[in-house]
């Protein structure tokens, strides 16, 4: 969506006890440019929402003005269409040029369902504004359409929502009551966090610790097809779940080796090395205590870290360890059958010292350790999300998180 921005300014004030909170946009909308479509009213407009939505635009973001509209562009929501269309005209884009757009604001589901986005998208509006409806505030949804040349409207693309609660009677300020829990303003910025690069190696590693798993299992306990206790041809599904459980744990390698050169040559923090080892001072450690108190539920909060805290890079780095030692044991077992090599007789050399039994048991048990982790990992990832709202799951599909403006992470500098 273009940026748009306009110099008429329309004064509207600001009802009594009503209040706008958080600013969410998941367009290229800043949050005052969001503000100013979410304002956007006739000068003789007696709406209480866009009234305190243009009162906090002028509190928090006094170089964004409210746009002007005239009385016949705007068409308010109906009892059958619960969302206004507001028709912007003369609006300067970035480029120098004006163009007209018009905009859908109102009930968040009925916004999304006539609107464009990505279902990350839909998906990270809803938990959002589930949350705040729990804690009283209304979500006014915000959608916008650029009008063509031939006067007809292109399709709508969120942009995202802004939260409306009644103020308390005894709030101390208008200021202090539109701010966040953190001191600011209740906006959220989202920050591109992880690359590419990693979101693949990512679910490169869940797609193939899924098979090899569900084959290493099977390999261990057929529990299903034809067996020679039922005097019935077995075939060669052994062969085939065989076959497919050391091509997995080939390109397993591969992408172990992958990360492995990324530690070294990349230039991306979170992926060299030297966040394996997080704890660089005796901050970190006192952190690192924080961070378990809070996990242990002794601790209301925890330290706020852009990136992996403490315990989570020392959990992941232990976790890397410990598939460095499954793959190795893979390649010790695979040697077993290739004794004619002196390269893969050096491999398989543990077999020999411990025997095929133990080495294989152990090969079993990491497997199950690596599971317990990974149902963790499910748990706790969830659990931030649903607490902190940060979009720490769908991080891992489009590499960006959520923190509140103003936030002061550990690991980062402010989010401004």
């Amino acid at each position: 969506m273009t940026t748009y921005s306009d110099t008429r300014n329309v004064v509207l004030r600001a009802p009594a006890g009503l209040r706008v909170g958080e600013v969410v946009s998941v367009a290229d909308l800043s949050h005052g440019r969001l503000l100013a479509l979410a304002a956007a009213a006739p000068p003789d407009a007696d709406d209480p929402v866009t009234a305190a939505t243009a009162d906090a635009l002028r509190r928090h973001h006094p170089d964004v003005t409210v746009p002007q509209v005239e009385a016949v562009d705007l068409d308010p929501a109906t009892p059958d269409r619960r969302y206004a269309l507001v028709r912007l005209r003369g609006l300067a884009t970035d480029d120098g040029s004006t163009r007209d757009i018009v905009v859908m604001r109102g009930d968040l589901a009925a916004v999304l369902a006539h609107s464009q986005g990505s279902r990350a998208t839909k998906a990270l509006l809803r938990r959002n504004a589930s949350h705040a409806i729990a804690q009283g505030a209304r979500p006014l949804a915000v959608a916008a359409a650029a009008v063509h040349v031939d006067g007809s409207v292109g399709g709508f693309e969120l942009q995202g929502f802004v939260t409306v609660r009644a103020a308390a009677p005894d709030t101390a300020s208008d200021a202090e009551s539109a701010a966040g829990s953190d001191g600011d303003d209740g906006s959220w910025t989202r920050i591109h966090l992880w690359s590419a690069s990693l979101r693949l190696q990512h679910w490169l590693n869940v797609t193939l610790i899924f098979v090899l798993s569900c084959t290493g299992y099977y390999l261990m306990d057929p529990f299903f097809g034809p067996t020679a206790h039922d005097g019935l041809p077995t075939g060669y599904l052994m062969g085939w779940v065989r076959l497919i459980h050391m091509t997995a744990g080939f390109c397993w390698l591969l992408v172990g080796l992958a990360r492995v050169v990324s530690a070294v040559a990349s230039r991306d923090r979170y992926l060299h090395w030297r966040t394996l080892w997080p704890i660089k001072s005796k901050a970190d450690l006192r952190n690192l205590g924080r961070v378990i108190a809070h996990y242990l539920f002794l601790r209301r909060k925890e330290p706020l870290y852009l990136g992996h805290n403490p315990l989570q890079q020392l959990t992941y780095t232990a976790v890397y360890a410990l598939c460095a030692v499954q793959m190795a044991t893979g390649l010790v077992l695979f040697g077993l059958s290739e004794q004619s090599s002196p390269f893969w007789r050096l491999v398989s050399t543990p077999v020999h010292w411990f025997g095929i039994a133990p080495v294989r048991l152990f090969h079993a048990l990491v497997m199950f350790v690596v599971w317990a982790f990974v149902v963790l990992h499910i748990y706790l990832a969830v659990r931030a999300d649903t607490l902190e709202r940060h979009g720490g799951v769908s991080a891992m599909i489009n590499g960006g998180v959520w923190l509140r403006r103003g936030s002061r992470p550990t690991d980062a500098p402010p989010i401004e």
